[in-house]
Formats: structure tokens, sequence, C-alpha cells
């Protein structure tokens, strides 16, 4: 891995593009999802309560331990929030192949 280039610390650590782009995903919810309950002035127990979760489970997403969430759970709670999350697609980058080049080649 000596010189290489990643173009997010997810890309470098995890095993496939696809899991690279759902921890990316992943982590942007967290963040949103922590800096709503900062910006509120929410305590653990009161965003719990308002996210229909339990206290333990703010403290996980507070603490960022990222592997506990599912990308369907930070959504749901993102949208339980009040947050309007959204997928944006981007073409792939020049020099990169994807699936349907592969296919045909």
């Amino acid at each position: 891995m000596a010189g290489q280039r990643f173009t997010s610390v997810w890309d470098a650590i995890e095993d496939t593009p696809q899991q690279a782009a759902s921890m990316r995903a992943r982590a942007d919810l967290m963040r949103a999802l922590q800096a709503w309950i900062e910006s509120a002035g929410l305590n653990q127990g009161e965003a719990a309560n308002l996210l229909g979760v339990t206290q333990p489970r703010i403290s996980d997403l507070v603490r960022g331990r990222i592997n506990l969430f599912s990308l369907d759970t930070l959504m749901d709670m993102a949208s339980t929030a009040g947050l309007s999350p959204h997928v944006e697609i981007k073409a792939p980058k020049r020099g990169k192949r994807h699936a349907a080049e592969v296919l045909q080649a």
C-alpha cells in the first residue's frame, strides 16, 4: 500500500468500493445526526425519545460506533429527526471501469 493514494479513508481501509461507499454514507448520516442532537441542545435521553430508540443507542451514535448502524437505520433516524437525507449518484471518474465496461470486455 506504500505510495498509494485514496480519495477517502474508507477507500483505504475497506475491502471493496461497495463497502467504502456504504461507510461514507453511514459516516455522513452519523455526523448529521450528531450535529442535529447538538444544535437542538438535546441530551441523549431526549434524542432517544424523539427518534424512538434507546438512550444506549444514542450513546453509540454519539460515540461514532459506526459498525453498529446500518445505512437503513441511519436513514430512518435522520428522516425521523426532520432531516432530508438523500442519495447523490455521480458518474465514475475517468480511468475507473464500471460494471458495464467489465461485462463488455
